[in-house]
Order: structure tokens, then sequence, then C-alpha cells
């Protein structure tokens, strides 16, 4: 059944391609995106991203936190796929008012202008993240399965970047994280990410509007911004890698993600676009693979055939965690959801298209160096 579709967000990574495959699809689809200069560049108009929209995609410039272009974009709209949020560990604990003004601010709008109009919404779909849980889940030899606070600066100061059990201290094993896991952000895009879902969930039921809440893992892939210093390690890796600039590994290189490639995740949104029942709930969308920073590194140097020195610093950013990777049980039972690319071609498909792209301007250190000037960065 064809659905008439707003993606905000959707000229960026996830929502361009996402757009185009809802249209491709049979969808109606219209994109409301204000073209940060932080993704699309300095000149947004000619982005690629905003330029790889179907020409059946309508597109609004616009902001989540301006009323009257939300009412412009809500028009007709019998879905919503919400995108929209600043991305980034680091930059969030400093930028905390911007990303709360943009994550929180921007969602309670929709929100209000849903609920007070009579626009014809059935569905909200948003991107939450795997930053909700903080750690996640782990297992202690004697307690069993634990939910770790954020870990000690003054034990990472030492060079222990283990987790340690709440309840007695020993390092833990840590495990695939399910949606029962409790939520625990440790950075304030987690924090702000756990309210954008939850004030979803929250006025979809009572609204009796279906509402899912997505939590993304890390999504990689052709698309994303090679230029933005402050998210996306592949595309910061790369970056540094092309430019010849050495790589420095935070922490001792073990510490680990769940690398989701880019058509798993447009793929899981679909799906959750065309399911018919009623539903408000929140699922895990990942890969269910851990994979360490320190092989991300290698791996990315022999698919672009340049080697440069490779440091494992010891350093570490506050607010960063240490593993966490997706128990994707639910989201296959309920939606049929599997990943399809394994990190391996992932990363071949992903450094294919940055061969194809100019060398950005490495802006890494500058945004490593506003860290340090906070007390972010040790």
């Amino acid at each position: 059944m064809k659905k008439h579709i707003l993606i905000t967000g959707g000229a960026g990574f996830i929502g361009s391609r996402l757009a185009n495959f809802l249209t491709v699809s049979g969808h109606k689809v219209r994109v409301l995106d204000n073209l940060s200069t932080q993704i699309h560049g300095l000149v947004p108009e000619s982005s690629s991203l905003l330029l790889s929209l179907h020409d059946d995609v309508e597109f609004i410039r616009g902001s989540v936190t301006n009323g009257n272009d939300l009412m412009k974009a809500l028009q007709h709209i019998d879905t919503v796929i919400h995108l929209v949020a600043e991305t980034g560990t680091g930059q969030s604990m400093y930028a905390i008012q911007h990303y709360s003004d943009v994550n929180v601010g921007g969602t309670a709008l929709l929100l209000d202008l849903i609920a007070n109009n009579q626009f014809p919404v059935k569905k909200i779909v948003v991107a939450s993240s795997r930053a909700v849980y903080g750690e996640g889940k782990y297992l202690c030899n004697q307690h069993g399965f634990v939910y770790p606070l954020s870990r000690s600066a003054v034990d990472m100061g030492k060079g222990d970047f283990n987790v340690h059990c709440p309840k007695c201290g020993v390092p833990v094993e840590y495990l695939p994280t399910d949606e029962d896991t409790p939520v625990k952000p440790s950075s304030v895009y987690g924090l702000t990410k756990l309210t954008q879902e939850q004030m979803v969930l929250t006025v979809g039921k009572a609204l009796g509007i279906s509402a899912i809440a997505f939590r993304y893992q890390n999504v990689y892939g052709p698309g994303q911004s090679l230029s933005n210093p402050y998210t996306g390690i592949l595309s910061i890796f790369s970056n540094r890698i092309r430019n010849r600039s050495d790589i420095n590994i935070f922490e001792d290189g073990k510490e680990s993600r769940d690398f989701v490639y880019i058509d798993d995740v447009v793929s899981v949104t679909a799906l959750a676009v065309d399911y018919k029942e009623p539903i408000v709930d929140v699922f895990n969308v990942g890969t269910g693979v851990p994979t360490d920073v320190l092989t991300i590194a290698h791996e990315l140097q022999k698919l672009l055939g340049i080697t440069v020195p490779t440091t494992i610093s010891g350093q570490f950013r506050i607010g960063d965690i240490r593993h966490n990777y997706a128990d994707l049980t639910k989201v296959k039972k309920v939606l049929g959801f599997g990943p399809t690319a394994s990190i391996e071609s992932g990363l071949f498909n992903f450094v294919d298209w940055v061969k194809t792209k100019e060398v950005q301007i490495d802006r890494y250190e500058q945004s490593l160096q506003e860290l340090q000037s906070k007390g972010l960065l040790k």
C-alpha cells in the first residue's frame, strides 16, 4: 500500500538512501533537511547526498526546530521517519545545549504538532542509538548478568580499560545487548537519543499511533560524511589514511563496536514502514558481531593500499563505552530482519566508494584539541 512518508534528516547519510529506496518501492516521499554544513560541506546545495535524491523525492529545506517548517512538511503525511539528530559522543559533551535543542527540542516540537493538529499520521519511526545502553550487558563469573555504569577515569588513566562488575569489581565478559538491558547512557548524546525514543513511544501510545524506535549500532557505508571529524570512525580513519596522517588508537585498541552496513539499516527501516499490525516497541539493529577498533584501522589500510603509522596511545574520551554489540533476537522474530552484509563485504564496498571521492581536508586533530581543551580527552 502506497504511503505518504516524511523523512526528517532525509538528505543525510541514512535518510537519502532510505528516501530513494522507499520511492522506488512505490511510496511518496518528502524530505525535510537543514543541510548542515558539518554533513553537507560549505556549499550544501551541491552536496552529493542532496544531489543523489531521486527526482520523485520532494525536498524541503528546513529545520525540525522551526514550527513553520514542520507544519509545511507534515501536510498529508501518514508515516514519519524521524532521523534528525546531532551525532557524536565527544562533541555532545560540550555542545550540550545544541544537542538538546535539536535532538530533544526538535522531537518535542514534531510530536507537539502531530498531537495538536489534524495530520493523518498513523506511524512514527525514530532513529535511536545503541548509546542509550551505555556499556550494556556483561557477565560476571560470580554475580551473573550485570549492567555496569561508566568506567572510572581514574582506572583508565592507569591503563585499565576493562569494564568491572559493579558488585565485586572484577573484570567482566561482554555479551550481546538485548532490549531488556537497563538503559544507562554515558554521554549527552546517549541521553538525548533515549529521550527521543521515549517521547516517540509515549506519545505514539497515547495517540494510538504506531511507534517504533530503532537502536542502531554503528552505521557505515557509501554516502557517509568523509569530512565530519566528530563522528564515524570508518570515515575518520579513511580520511586520515588517504591524507597519509598517522592514526591514534584510543585506549588499547581492543574496544569494539557492532558495525552495521547502510543497506541493512535501510532494509529494516523499510520493514517497519510496511509492518501492518499496530505496534509500539523498540528494536536493536546491528550485525550481532563485535569488531575491535585496531582491526578496523588495519583492514582499512589494507583495502586502501596505504600504510600509515598506527599508534595505540592509551588516550581516552570521557563518555566513550568499551564494548557494545546487538542481540538481534527480537527484531528477527517480530520484523523478520537479519543483516546480510558481513564486516568484510561491507568494508570492501565502503572503501571501493571512498576511492571514488576526493580526499578531504583532515580536521580530526582540531576536533581532538577541542575535546582536550574541555578536559574530555585524557
